[in-house]
């Protein structure tokens, strides 16, 4: 794996308890030396508790060994490095992220890119994967980078679609990058970077618990909506007992924190009563939702690849 100093110290700043992203964030400044860095930390430990330079560099030197023994065509990329993509909204500090694996165009992150997250249920209809699709052609026909989570059903059909009109697409993973999740897709993962696209992550190392597993998606879902300027829902049940919420609400719920765009693909006529339709009708309902549908398609996709506000 290309890795920078900077990822490094991040990495291993990342190892101290209670030093989490805000604290990166409040913290770091560009061109931090890495005694700067150590004394930063023992400002937050007991005396009795003081990092050494040494220890710090040895910390260093042991995550170096096991980048290294990674894929060779991986990068990873941190805050203060040039290419680091700035998210878009307003995101508080412990929820941006401060280092990235990837593969692929980091390119594909730039503001300047117009991203839209489409995401949705792993179990679609062939009408609602119809649908998608004709939602996603048309975006790619107005420029637009496809951004999604490469899960299984309205991820899939968003990464296939962009890649059969040529368009670069974004996936955006729970998992690391040298064991794609789910495995299943581990092919269209490789047919993205081929055709131009990328896919990246937080982690390079596996999660350690069940519970850190579903985590892990949830900060993904968040990481789809602050790399894009609005979120598209194809569709979605809402939570219920029967394990088929999709996890989408995260996604949506994040744009809606962070001040983005949110649209749901929703006809009132067929989707009323529908069940994969729920949490599309719900948020049809907020204010501010751009609603998708035959008739509204060319007004919604002019709304959503608008520039966006310079409030953020």
């Amino acid at each position: 794996m290309k890795y920078t100093q900077n990822v490094l110290n991040i990495l291993a700043l990342q190892t101290f308890k209670g030093v989490g992203n805000a604290w990166i964030v409040s913290n770091f400044k560009a061109n931090t030396s890495v005694e700067e860095f150590v004394e930063l930390i023992n400002r937050k430990k007991p005396q009795s508790e003081s990092v050494t330079l040494n220890s710090f560099e040895n910390i260093k030197h042991n995550i170096a060994l096991e980048l290294d023994a990674l894929d060779e065509n991986s990068n990873a990329i941190a805050l203060g490095d040039e290419l680091f993509p700035a998210y878009r909204g307003k995101v508080a500090a412990s929820k941006q992220p401060v280092v990235l694996f990837y593969k692929g165009d980091i390119k594909l992150l730039q503001k300047t890119n117009k991203n839209l997250a489409v995401i949705g249920l792993l179990n679609p209809t062939a009408q609602i994967e119809k649908v998608e699709r004709y939602v996603v052609k048309e975006f790619i026909a107005n420029g637009v980078t496809i951004v999604s989570g490469l899960a299984l059903g309205c991820d899939t059909i968003a990464h296939d679609e962009t890649l059969k009109n040529g368009g670069a697409t974004v996936a955006i993973l729970p998992s690391t990058l040298e064991k794609i999740m789910p495995s299943s897709n581990a092919e269209l993962a490789n047919e993205i970077v081929v055709n131009g696209g990328l896919l990246i992550t937080e982690y390079y190392k596996e999660a350690n618990s069940k519970h850190e597993v579903i985590n892990r998606y949830i900060q993904r879902d968040r990481l789809q909506a602050l790399f894009s300027d609005g979120v598209v829902l194809s569709a979605s049940y809402v939570p219920n007992n029967k394990g088929l919420d999709s996890g989408s609400r995260h996604a949506m719920n994040a744009a809606k924190e962070y001040g983005l765009k949110r649209a749901v693909i929703y006809n009132k006529q067929l989707h009323s009563n529908d069940a994969m339709y729920e949490l599309n009708k719900q948020i049809a309902q907020e204010e501010g939702t751009i609603v998708i549908n035959k008739d509204s398609l060319k007004k919604s996709i002019a709304t959503l690849v608008a520039q966006q506000s310079s409030l953020f």
